[in-house]
């Protein structure tokens, strides 16, 4: 466990101090998701009674790499409960995910772009009637669909549709230095 979670820091930090020197943009985002694959998958320690969690907000970077490709890390948390009585307990998710980006169209102000993610979920176990504890899982984003439009002044608007931690469906706003 603690081995991957260095793993997975090493490969985020490498991404943030490698790729600025060969970027030509950075841009970075805000979005939410709704049902992650944390709600459809058992990300939680066969934890029974768990009730549907209310979607994840993620935080990211975008290295702009080439003309069509993007390249960057990723933060998400989400939160879920479990039903009452001798199993109830809170459940954090934690995923850190490196992402890759490419525009597949383009015109003027929108972009249509598919999105594919790798990383780490640290599910934060934390039982009423016992001792917190963490589990490590895999953690994966793939959204063949991702609609990005350019507002003014590097702003963009962004939606996505694919399965993973950062949720079914992707709404949220990004800035482009």
């Amino acid at each position: 466990m603690k081995k991957f979670l260095l793993s997975a820091i090493a490969v985020v930090a490498a991404t943030l101090f490698a790729v600025p020197a060969q970027a030509q943009k950075v841009g970075v985002y805000a979005t939410y998701g709704g049902y992650t694959q944390m709600d459809a998958t058992d990300m939680h320690d066969d934890w029974d009674g768990v009730k549907t969690a209310w979607g994840a907000v993620n935080f990211g970077v975008d290295f702009k790499i080439g003309s069509r490709f993007r390249l960057g890390p990723s933060y998400t948390f989400s939160s879920t409960t479990t039903k009452g009585g001798k199993h109830a307990s809170d459940i954090y998710y934690h995923v850190i995910m490196l992402n890759a980006k490419y525009d597949y169209y383009r015109t003027g102000i929108f972009s249509l772009y598919a999105h594919l993610g790798l990383g780490a979920d640290i599910s934060h176990m934390c039982p009423k009637y016992g001792d917190a504890y963490n589990k490590g899982y895999f953690a994966f984003q793939a959204s063949p669909i991702g609609m990005r439009a350019q507002l003014g002044n590097g702003f963009n608007f962004m939606a996505e549709l694919g399965f993973g931690a950062q949720g079914l469906v992707q709404l949220g706003f990004g800035y482009d230095f």
